[in-house]
């Protein structure tokens, strides 16, 4: 016996099959991009997208060490070096913009003393007209991350202690090197 022509247009078990796949696979993707969100929603806040954006793909890094100058008013790079191929950097890039990494407290109202402030991460984009995005450390005690150029900042939580030997390990590594100021 022949199967009649209209049982080919019903569809079958197979149909369903593609279908409930299709499904499935669209309700994966809704809740990847509502779990990748959730993950990072707190830093896109502190930080802004144009700065998350830059942390995350700045073709060039620089480590600055940090140092108050002479008239006692502002923080200078004291030593800059070039940490673009820098091991670890592509987990540091990720750290930065994970909410998980820090702790979520209010943070006193005023700014920080100036000499609190020990190394920055600047981040080039690929076109030298703009200023870098630059990320500075307070690394003593709980350690604390501020965007230079907006208020506020945040206690780096877990992140402080790998970012400590990060650091440490760069500048003592052969994978940086010196930028001329």
């Amino acid at each position: 016996m022949q199967a009649s022509p209209e049982s080919h247009q019903q569809g079958g078990p197979g149909s369903a099959l593609v279908i409930a796949l299709v499904g499935l696979a669209a309700a994966l993707a809704v809740f990847a991009i509502w779990f990748q969100w959730n993950q990072t929603r707190r830093c896109l806040g502190f930080y802004g997208p144009a700065v998350a954006r830059s942390v995350q793909a700045a073709p060039r890094v620089e480590l600055w060490t940090l140092q108050v100058d002479a008239t006692g008013r502002q923080v200078v790079a004291h030593d800059r070096l070039d940490v673009s191929d820098a091991r670890g950097l592509v987990h540091l890039r990720r750290g930065l913009v994970e909410d998980a990494n820090f702790t979520w407290q209010v943070a006193p109202v005023g700014r920080r003393p100036l000499r609190e402030w020990d190394a920055a991460l600047a981040f080039f984009s690929a076109t030298p007209s703009g200023p870098p995005t630059i990320l500075a450390f307070d690394l003593d005690g709980e350690g604390s991350v501020t965007v230079v150029g907006q208020p506020g900042h945040v206690q780096l939580g877990r992140l402080a202690k790998g970012l400590r030997r990060w650091l440490k390990a760069t500048r003592d590594g052969e994978s940086s090197s010196h930028v001329s100021q």
